[in-house]
């Protein structure tokens, strides 16, 4: 549901954005890396103003060919990593897919690991999936049993902010190539998404 504050304005969340612009999510932050739609701060979350949408679509609607031009979702370059996150809190999501997509990666997002299995089994495969510990329904650790029994080879990132002895032991007997705790800075996500790719860290 948008979001209104003063004067009427209306903000929309990332996921409302991708809906109205129906559009993939690397296109919507590669149009706030360019600062087509930039991205506001309310509260504890980035929103976008609907105002700023419609302006950057009327300006494709105006452009020389008459028509709306939407921006071309890019395919996956040869070498580039697409990575799955599986989050039940709407900020973290947006918070990972923005940091992630803006440091080069193609990301999908997933609010349960019901929909993450549903996602992969449709064709979405990955080649990382970094996963909230803590979900209601699936928790973390049993998406991750789910995703090794499937994909044995594919690394798996754990987010959580109920770190526990417990919880870090059975990580690390499931194999898991990273084990962040919350509250956590986008260099150490990058770092980690690096490491359990195995590849350079993006600049």
């Amino acid at each position: 549901m948008p979001l209104h504050l003063q004067n009427d304005e209306v903000f929309l969340t990332t996921e409302e954005v991708l809906e109205y612009l129906q559009v993939n999510l690397r296109t919507v932050y590669r149009l706030i890396k360019a600062g087509k739609i930039p991205a506001v701060r309310v509260g504890r979350q980035w929103r976008f103003r609907k105002r700023d949408i419609d302006a950057w679509l009327d300006g494709q609607r105006t452009s020389p060919a008459g028509a709306m031009r939407p921006e071309p979702t890019a395919p996956k370059k040869v070498g580039q990593r697409r990575i799955l996150v599986v989050d039940d809190e709407a900020s973290i999501r947006e918070l990972l897919a923005k940091t992630l997509s803006l440091a080069e990666y193609d990301v999908d997002t997933a609010a349960d690991g019901n929909t993450a299995l549903a996602q992969l089994h449709d064709g979405g495969d990955c080649d990382l999936a970094i996963v909230d510990l803590k979900m209601p329904g699936m928790d973390g650790l049993m998406l991750i049993r789910q995703l090794k029994k499937e994909r044995p080879d594919l690394p798996v990132i754990i987010i959580t902010g109920f770190s526990t002895e417990v919880s870090a032991i059975e990580a690390i007997n499931l194999g898991v190539a990273g084990y962040l705790t919350k509250p956590f800075r986008a260099p150490q996500v990058l770092a980690a998404a690096a490491k359990a790719l195995g590849v350079a860290q993006p600049a």
